[in-house]
């Protein structure tokens, strides 16, 4: 629900699993930073990068279940959420929770997040 966080903030939230349909193996939670850097959008360059993989879930869950998520976020790398610097340069950040099945497929929900520090001096 909270999509500002400090970068020594921590995530927390639940996963409820309402209707159970597929043979889930485990659950984790991703952070990705995405850098762009370039003028125009055809010249644009992005890169993803995993920050952390966190695994929050192992087995399959039953009806009704409720998983609690509490990520520190002050063990990984962050800087600050940067947006269109001078048209030239952003730095966002995701939250990917990632649901794997009994034959490896994957199903995402990928939500973004602003990371935020404090003026320095």
């Amino acid at each position: 629900d909270k999509s500002k966080y400090h970068m020594k903030d921590v995530v927390v939230g639940k996963v409820y699993f309402l209707l159970v349909r597929i043979k889930i193996k485990h659950m984790e939670l991703n952070i990705v930073r995405r850098e762009s850097a370039g003028a125009a959008l055809d010249s644009q360059l992005t890169e993803n990068e995993t920050l952390s993989k966190f695994e929050i879930m192992d087995g399959a869950p039953v009806k009704d279940q409720c998983v609690p998520v509490r990520l520190y976020m002050t063990g990984f790398e962050l800087t600050p959420t940067y947006k269109n610097v001078q048209n030239k340069f952003s730095v966002r950040y995701f939250l990917n929770l990632v649901l794997v099945d009994e034959e490896d497929r994957r199903y995402f929900k990928q939500q973004e997040i602003f990371i935020w520090r404090q003026k320095i001096g």
